[in-house]
């Protein structure tokens, strides 16, 4: 019976398809090597999704015409042998990597990365890291670029199960294929569209790596290959062809990191992709003047061939080169990228074209799949084997961490240790209790949770407002609530300053319009609580304002906004007839501090920094200054002895990555804000 599809000039091979993928790698490669007029570039990886959907669909819709149906073992075996060898090869190479150039901290973060980029999740595993608040300080995977090639082999397992339903379904009906297929691909261009364009505008950071937001851009180029042939006038076709590879060069210069994408944006290099295949798919495709007759030379279909390769190994060798020689310049960028030419080059004439060529996989799929299954265990003993490998790092019994207490009789700060404690390789965890429960709202959040601590029925209570800075005080503060029999309440959101100011969230790009609601929430049940409290507020100086008419502030303009911020706050609460502490804000690593420590335990003052005074992240100090009754509380001196600020003090790890206090080290404090309590007369 006929299936009623007929596929795009079936058995041509596309060599436009091939500059085109020499246009999209090209484009990647130089956003990633740092031209700045080229900050759009990553828009290539857009082009790739359209050109595989056409690629895959056309495959898959040839071979239901030939036979009928779809021959899932023979089409997964294709995939294992295109993919799996070079991934594995890549992933391998980036495990001794990591192991020889990685401290054992980040080696072991990057564990996980490959085990996800392995098992082809690696997007959502990086996702969850975008939205985390506490994963923004950690350096760049080396296989970051790997959640590319996840979301297309989610599509894959997914689209030719699909097709083959759709197939069955209409066949035992005696009905063309066609117009169910397109109603399928219908549902789910315009459906992910909508989703990506929702969670660009809400989730922007997750959005950017979800398979449900980039599904339609596969769709896109699966239609392409539902309309096969098409008839055009020569000028036309010609005329599309230019158009769609201008769209991709526009966005390419246009866009940048702050153009919200993939979204509304997304359209303009996936359209333009789309054009680039239709003028391809006429049957003036080769005529002159016509675009696929430059994407067919030579040169730039070999750049084309190797894409996959050079794409792989592009992005670990710039990451791996700044780990050795710190940030690159612009012309160390490219110059990088021209030197990952020659891994790209021997792996694809050695392993990737030859298994792909290799007629004994190809007559027997169930070779090729067992290849695949043995490349990806070999990926997946990459990751565990970095794990497995890192130096073992002794924790400090509690009996001998005294934290800050050391100071009191060390003149000379600490210089080495056998262990520490917090472990350097499970720093990231030690975080106090009311973390654990709960009490710091989420990105998402506007309320908080009934955080009560220390006596229920205590005569004081001390309430903790803030950010994740301010988090990290509640451990002494607890300790000094179960001490003295006080309330304790903790109101805290991340990245949200306690300051009536509007910021920009990091983490969602974009105005942090739930710290706003949270703050007023939070403001009201404050006041609603009655006068008997004292507010300990405390939060990150790192923020970024707006103005009054919506633009982003900088340098003393914002400064100036975030202390106004901290001012109208602290008059607000004591209006209301609260007695009102400012802790000072911690000063901030350039570097993640757990992960030195990881790998100089004998030499501390590697890891330690110099306290830089910068009169626009001092605002907090100049608020509690300047707002009558708030007492300051300045632990500064106890963190940076000298000037200098330790990794290490009483082998207690003091920070738990560039800016937040260990748990552990801030209970060590207790005796210093307890004094700063007794000063502001809470006693």
């Amino acid at each position: 019976m006929d299936s009623g599809i007929k596929p795009a000039r079936k058995g041509d091979f596309r060599t436009d398809i091939e500059g085109m993928r020499a246009v999209a790698i090209v484009a990647v490669l130089l956003c990633h090597a740092g031209i700045p007029f080229l900050a759009g570039g990553y828009v290539g990886v857009d082009v790739f999704f359209v050109i595989s959907g056409f690629l895959i669909t056309r495959l898959l819709l040839g071979e239901v015409e030939k036979t009928g149906g779809i021959s899932l073992v023979r089409f997964y075996a294709r995939r294992a042998k295109r993919l799996l060898p070079l991934s594995a090869v890549l992933l391998a190479s980036v495990g001794i990597l990591s192991l020889l150039l990685l401290s054992p901290v980040r080696a072991v973060e990057v564990s996980g990365d490959i085990i996800s980029s392995a098992l082809y999740t690696a997007n959502w595993h990086f996702a969850a890291q975008s939205v985390d608040y506490f994963a923004q300080d950690i350096e760049p995977s080396p296989v970051l670029h790997l959640w590319s090639l996840a979301i297309e082999e989610q599509f894959y397992v997914v689209w030719p199960t699909l097709i083959l339903a759709v197939t069955w379904f209409r066949r035992r009906r005696g009905a063309s294929v066609r117009p169910a297929l397109w109603v399928t691909l219908g549902i789910i261009l315009a459906g992910s569209l909508a989703l990506g364009i929702h969670f660009t505008n809400e989730q922007p950071a997750s959005a950017y790596f979800s398979t449900f937001g980039r599904a339609w851009e596969l769709a896109l180029g699966g239609a392409l290959a539902l309309l096969g042939t098409v008839r055009m006038y020569r000028w036309l076709s010609a005329g599309i062809g230019w158009i769609g590879l201008a769209a991709i060069v526009y966005a390419a210069f246009a866009f940048d990191a702050s153009t919200p994408f993939p979204g509304v944006a997304a359209l303009v290099p996936t359209l333009g992709a789309a054009c680039l295949i239709l003028a391809g798919s006429s049957i003036y495709a080769q005529a002159k003047g016509a675009p696929a007759s430059p994407l067919s030379l030579g040169p730039v279909r070999y750049v084309g061939q190797i894409s996959y390769s050079w794409y792989m190994w592009h992005w670990p060798a710039l990451v791996f080169a700044a780990v050795i020689w710190g940030p690159l310049s612009v012309a160390a960028g490219i110059a990088v990228v021209l030197v990952s030419l020659l891994p790209t080059v021997a792996v694809h004439h050695l392993i990737e074209d030859p298994v792909r060529r290799a007629k004994v996989l190809t007559r027997v799929p169930g070779r090729a799949l067992a290849l695949g299954a043995a490349c990806m265990a070999v990926a997946v003993g990459a990751g565990l084997m970095l794990t497995n490998l890192q130096p073992t790092l002794s924790t400090a019994p509690i009996s001998q961490v005294t934290g800050a207490a050391a100071l009191v009789r060390q003149t000379i700060p600490q210089q080495s240790a056998s262990s520490v404690r917090p472990n350097p390789l499970r720093a990231r965890a030690d975080r106090s209790r009311a973390f654990y429960d709960g009490c710091l709202v989420g990105i998402s959040g506007t309320n908080s949770n009934r955080c009560l601590y220390g006596d229920p029925h205590g005569k004081r209570t001390l309430i903790l407002f803030g950010d994740s800075h301010a988090m990290q005080y509640f451990a002494p503060l607890e300790e000094l609530a179960n001490k003295n029999d006080w309330r304790l309440i903790a109101l805290t959101k991340a990245e949200c300053t306690p300051g009536e100011v509007k910021i920009r969230s990091m983490v969602a790009n974009r105005e942090y319009s739930q710290c706003d609601a949270w703050r007023q929430e939070t403001l009201e049940r404050i006041e609603e609580g009655g006068s008997r409290a004292t507010v300990v507020m405390s939060g990150d100086t790192a923020y970024t304002a707006y103005g009054p008419n919506g633009e982003e502030l900088s340098g003393r303009a914002n400064a100036n906004a975030l202390e106004a911020g901290y001012i109208a706050t602290l008059k607000r609460i004591q209006g209301a007839g609260l007695q009102t502490v400012v802790i000072r804000d911690t000063p901030a690593s350039a570097s993640d501090v757990p992960s030195c420590v990881s790998e100089d335990l004998g030499h501390l003052e590697a890891c330690a920094f110099p306290r830089v005074h910068d009169w626009n992240l001092e605002f907090d100090d100049r608020a509690a200054k300047a707002n009558p009754n708030t007492h300051l509380i300045d632990v500064t001196a106890e963190i940076c002895p000298g000037e200098l600020c330790r990794a290490v003090i009483g082998n207690a790890l003091v920070y738990r990555d560039k800016s937040h206090l260990t748990a552990t080290f801030a209970r060590t404090l207790s005796p210093w804000i307890e004094e700063g309590l007794e000063e502001a007369g809470f006693y």
